[in-house]
């Protein structure tokens, strides 16, 4: 266990702002389209090092599919959904232990599956468990592709924490990872109702309208869901908190020393849309640091982001996330980069930046991004490094 940085991580929570270009937490997203083999996560751990992070979000489930040796579901179609011949995890542990880096095992919650067609894994939930996914009024399940006009695009299918039984699944997913790998932190993204829309002008069914869910919400409420929509989305907002404070029991009975962490958003009121009540959690004490998703254009739209989250409601700590995709030049991609770490680091003491594969290769191929990610790489490293000085 790597527990400098955790301890860097729980108790630096309430510095504010400061002048400093010092950062406690220096942390980048790792996507599990970044690595393939034992030689590409050792690699990717060795890079972040090298280049000044010392907090590594590597992601081990996308979609009910597994980047780690589980009991509980197959391997991710990303590895041929079969054991690649290594544990991603385990690996990604071991290679930040050697290098004193903390690493937090990043999970996405909600989402079951993901594509055109179903899994072709019998064993997988979307086949398996097909009652624990969205369904609308009519009793249709959401569609695998959205279809407006000629356009047509895939998206999440997702699991419905409504359902006591998808609660207590999802925390035991959680709980192996906890239980059986060193990590420092457990990340949750996606802890929210993935249900905006896919594609402009789509109308996205009020899921779930299921009749179990129904069952359940009249039961607690006496109420029908157009009986009050306001009750309705609060409570449909408290089944998503419940399970934070489900997997927080979890994470507390297995190992108290693992931090539990969370992707969220910036405006309050767009997030309570997804039923994402982050807020909440600070303050309960159910989650032990934010990484608020400041994805902003400008930087006066990401000083909005920080203020939202500056102070905190509680006592987790604040990791302001930026990110470097951009379509902007990329001489102002820079600027604006090392404008917002700036920011983050006078706000915060730490920033998260997303993600890795725009400042590193992910395989030999030669793509007409390798400039401009080289480009973004030279400028930013450097930055980083003496963030952490």
């Amino acid at each position: 266990m790597r527990l400098a940085p955790t301890l860097a991580l729980l108790l630096t929570t309430t510095l504010g702002a400061c002048a400093s270009r010092t950062a406690d937490v220096r942390a980048i997203w790792v996507t599990r389209w970044d690595y393939r083999t034992q030689d590409d996560v050792e690699r990717i751990v060795r890079n972040c090092a090298d280049a000044g992070f010392n907090t590594v979000l590597f992601q081990v489930r996308g979609n009910g599919t597994a980047f780690y040796r589980s009991t509980l579901e197959p391997w991710a179609e990303e590895l041929g959904g079969a054991d690649p011949g290594f544990d991603p995890l385990a690996v990604a542990c071991a290679a930040a232990d050697r290098r004193g880096v903390s690493l937090q095992a990043w999970v996405n919650v909600m989402p079951g599956w993901t594509g055109p067609k179903k899994p072709r894994d019998p064993k997988q939930l979307y086949n398996r468990r097909p009652e624990w996914f969205w369904h609308d009024a009519q009793g249709r399940r959401q569609p695998l592709v959205h279809r407006v006009g000629g356009k047509s695009r895939g998206w999440y299918v997702s699991v419905n924490p409504c359902w006591a039984e998808v609660r207590a699944y999802l925390v035991e997913v959680f709980r192996e990872i906890v239980r059986g790998y060193d990590i420092d932190a457990l990340h949750l993204d996606y802890i929210r109702f993935p249900n905006e829309p896919v594609l402009p002008g789509e109308r996205i069914p009020d899921y779930p309208r299921d009749a179990h869910t129904l069952a359940l919400y009249r039961a607690e409420t006496g109420l029908a869901p157009d009986d009050d929509r306001a009750a309705w989305d609060r409570w449909r907002t408290e089944q998503v908190n419940r399970l934070v404070a489900e997997i927080r029991a979890m994470v507390r009975e297995e190992k108290p020393s693992v931090a539990l962490t969370a992707a969220v958003g910036t405006n309050r009121q767009r997030s309570l849309t997804h039923h994402r009540d982050a807020r909440t959690w600070v303050r309960r004490g159910d989650v032990d640091a934010v990484f608020p998703m400041n994805y902003r254009r400008t930087l006066a739209d990401f000083q909005t982001g920080l203020d939202a989250w500056t102070p905190a409601p509680g006592s987790a700590r604040v990791v302001p996330g930026l990110s470097i995709r951009s379509d902007r030049s990329t001489e102002d991609a820079i600027t604006l980069a090392r404008d917002q770490i700036d920011a983050a680091i006078a706000a915060n003491r730490a920033f998260a930046v997303f993600a890795y594969r725009d400042l590193f290769p992910t395989d030999g191929r030669a793509t007409k991004s390798d400039a401009r990610r080289t480009a973004l790489r030279d400028a930013l490293v450097p930055h980083v490094q003496r963030a952490a000085e």
